[in-house]
């Protein structure tokens, strides 16, 4: 019976050359002893392409903090070998962020050796595919609901618009938000997306520069509500035009990192941004949800929304996240 000391790891591993030059590599020679410390060894069955993970493939700086590097910062699989009483062999598990794929090898590997305390429980009825569909992006897209509905937010009070509609986790809040029963308007600079994401349940698609162009630091009223992944002017815009006492969930910088905006829509509006952080999510929040994402996940996002390809395409498919080209979510399988 082969044990998990002999089993052996194949893996997508970075390395940085004395000119800080990234190359990626496809090992097939490693073993369980080259993995870093962890009290659980998992056996990786799926993980999922997230903008930052194209980010860290292709080398750009602010997401790998040292090398050799495993990317992939979501994991699902099965426990090998456990030390830690929570978990025993067998145990359906998954793992997204907490530095993973940074800092601490990831999931874009046949294997991977993490903390216990990063693990969560898949709820029953979640294959690792499922949760990979999901992934950090599902995960997000979850938070900044829970984060909007604990602001007092319930369909029926109004349009809420979901910026980056047609990416990872715009499709999905769209999705969630639909389900729910909000009146949902997707932000898209892909509006050829449009039948999809009307499929998803959004009323109506808008231009991102519909809300990127907006520069008064007070816009007509129109929004109850926003979950917003481009940041930039696109963020600004929208909170500009957000109604009295809505709230705006922040949680992605695919259009900019910076935020040039005015203190009106706070202090004249009482508008709220909530700021969404998914890598160091508490393990009980987590748990609540997963479990909600179990349950309330429409099948048409895990069907015509998600793509699947081996980790030997993971470096092409890189390339396309980071130039705007992937719709819905994308699953790695080892």
């Amino acid at each position: 019976m082969t044990q998990p000391s002999d089993v052996q790891v194949r893996a997508l591993v970075l390395t940085q050359s004395e000119d800080r030059k990234v190359t990626a590599e496809f090992r097939t020679d490693l073993s369980v002893a080259d993995l870093p410390e962890g009290e659980v060894l998992v056996a990786v069955e799926a993980s999922s392409l997230n903008y930052k993970d194209g980010l860290a493939v292709l080398g750009k700086p602010g997401v790998v903090r040292r090398y050799p590097m495993v990317p992939g910062i979501d994991l699902a699989g099965s426990v090998l070998e456990s030390s830690d009483a929570r978990f025993k062999p067998g145990d359906p598990v998954l793992l997204t962020g907490w530095g993973v794929g940074e800092g601490h090898w990831g999931g874009y590997a046949s294997h991977a050796r993490v903390k216990a305390d990063w693990l969560t429980h898949r709820p029953e009825g979640m294959d690792a595919r499922k949760a990979m569909a999901l992934g950090t992006a599902g995960f997000t897209a979850m938070l900044a609901l829970m984060a909007l509905e604990d602001h007092g937010l319930t369909p029926g009070m109004g349009e809420v618009v979901v910026t980056g509609a047609s990416g990872g986790v715009g499709s999905v809040a769209v999705a969630l938000l639909a389900q729910a029963g909000y009146t949902v308007v997707a932000s898209t600079g892909r509006t050829e997306e449009e039948t999809y994401l009307k499929e998803l349940g959004a009323s109506e698609i808008i231009p991102r520069s519909l809300l990127s162009d907006l520069k008064r630091p007070l816009e007509k009223e129109r929004f109850a509500a926003g979950i917003d992944s481009a940041g930039g002017s696109t963020l600004a815009g929208l909170l500009a035009c957000t109604r009295r006492d809505g709230a705006v969930a922040a949680c992605g910088l695919a259009q900019s990192t910076e935020l040039h905006t005015s203190v009106m829509p706070f202090i004249l509006r009482g508008v709220a941004l909530l700021g969404i952080d998914s890598v160091m999510c508490p393990p009980e929040r987590r748990e609540t949800a997963w479990a909600r994402l179990n349950s309330e996940i429409p099948q048409i996002l895990l069907t015509e929304g998600v793509h699947e390809h081996p980790l030997s395409e993971v470096q092409a498919q890189a390339e396309k996240i980071l130039a705007g080209q992937v719709r819905g979510r994308t699953v790695i399988v080892p």
